[in-house]
């Protein structure tokens, strides 16, 4: 049987004692920036940073004493993990975690602080779901899926109550899908309560499987990728969840890489939130206007927010190079004392701000007497560039921007 509104009504009242009601502020910003009225659903204040919560504590709180006194195992490349940790030490319930081996560390000292027991399995969330099956049948602990299940795909489902009330006259809803469990259940929860109300989902384009599966009308398992948007890397979509898209779902699109990680930026500059990949493909959508929206009032979900702090220094610099707030710059000089000077106080004349600086005698060309320095410059974009480089023209300096 399918998961109904009176399923997730129930899982509301089931778990709204333990989960925070996260907010869902108007975004002046990001509406000038989509060209929609843009609500921000930020689960990713919830306790364990991300929406997860909600269907594990549902699930969790359906299960009998003997299934508690088992205990409980999941697989999970990460939010999923630290909410079944979370919520079964919370009451007691012995749960062990199955992790991809490349799940990012902040992710897997997460899980393991919250009181699980953490084992790495995997080049993948499939194998690591497979390891956890076998892990618990042999233990006879009960397995709680991240998506594939109805109480989880209920919990899911409890933030498109909210957010009916939370956004009057809401006319859209944006959402990331990895296996369907969420959209599935927002999706239902909205419809079922409003059926004008368009539900968008948003997969990466290195694994869309619900794309595929909508496509097939069943779930396909296609190619593993590697993506920043890890907690939504799933190879096959869910059979449960599948129906739900097929029913509620107006539309499916795609976001890359470059996409999601401008997404990110996005979110930490002009709102201050710190979004995962899986959490920014909402906004990266409206960003690179993929939707069919037009003006309408949107909720956008942004569903995590435990991203690795290494990835995240690599998205920023990307990021500023991308925007050409910072860029890199080889001039040839003569290697005599003051040239250096005379180079610096161009720079300093533009207001451009030198980084970091690299000199090279005997690489790239340069001749005897001479040297190059690589110059890392903080700017104010394309244009600032441009003046500098007519700046450095002027002076007589032969010099290249470095990608």
């Amino acid at each position: 049987m399918a998961v109904t509104l009176q399923d997730v009504q129930e899982a509301k009242r089931r778990i709204q004692d333990f989960i925070y009601l996260s907010p869902a502020p108007h975004s002046h910003a990001l509406s000038k920036m989509t060209g929609q009225q843009v609500f921000l659903k930020l689960d990713n204040l919830q306790r364990t940073g991300a929406f997860k919560e909600r269907g594990a504590l549902n699930k969790i709180l359906t299960l009998s004493p003997e299934e508690r006194e088992r205990g409980v195992i999941a697989a999970s490349a990460g939010n999923h993990a630290q909410a079944v940790a979370f919520h079964s030490t919370e009451r007691g319930i012995r749960s062990r975690i199955v992790m991809p081996l490349m799940t990012p560390l902040v992710k897997v000292s997460s899980t393991a602080n919250f009181g699980a027991e953490v084992i790495l399995h995997g080049a993948n969330y499939d194998e690591a779901c497979e390891e956890a099956l076998r892990l618990g049948a042999q233990d006879g602990m009960t397995f709680l899926h991240p998506f594939d299940d109805d109480a989880v795909i209920a919990g899911q489902g409890t933030i498109g109550l909210e957010l009916i009330e939370q956004v009057p006259n809401l006319e859209a809803v944006v959402v990331p899908i990895g296996g369907g469990g969420l959209i599935g259940g927002v999706a239902c929860a909205i419809k079922e309560s409003n059926p004008k109300i368009r539900i968008i989902g948003v997969q990466t384009d290195r694994l869309p499987s619900m794309l595929r599966a909508a496509e097939a009308s069943a779930p396909v398992s296609i190619p593993a990728e590697a993506t920043i948007a890890d907690g939504i890397a799933v190879r096959r979509a869910g059979e449960r969840t599948l129906p739900l898209v097929q029913k509620y779902v107006d539309e499916l699109v795609t976001v890359d890489e470059e996409e999601i990680a401008k997404a990110i930026l996005v979110l930490l500059e002009r709102e201050k939130t710190l979004a995962e990949g899986a959490g920014a493909v909402a906004l990266a959508a409206l960003l690179q206007h993929k939707t069919s929206l037009n003006g309408q009032r949107t909720a956008v979900f942004v569903g995590g927010g435990n991203i690795d702090v290494s990835l995240l220094a690599r998205i920023i610099e990307r990021g500023l190079l991308k925007d050409g707030r910072r860029t890199r710059l080889r001039i040839h000089l003569t290697d005599r004392p003051g040239a250096l000077h005379q180079l610096t106080r161009i720079i300093a004349d533009a207001r451009a701000n030198i980084v970091q600086t690299q000199y090279d005698r005997a690489h790239y060309g340069v001749n005897l007497g001479d040297t190059v320095i690589d110059l890392t410059l903080e700017t104010r974009g394309s244009e600032h560039i441009d003046e500098l480089t007519q700046l450095l023209t002027n002076g007589g300096y032969r010099h290249q921007w470095i990608d």
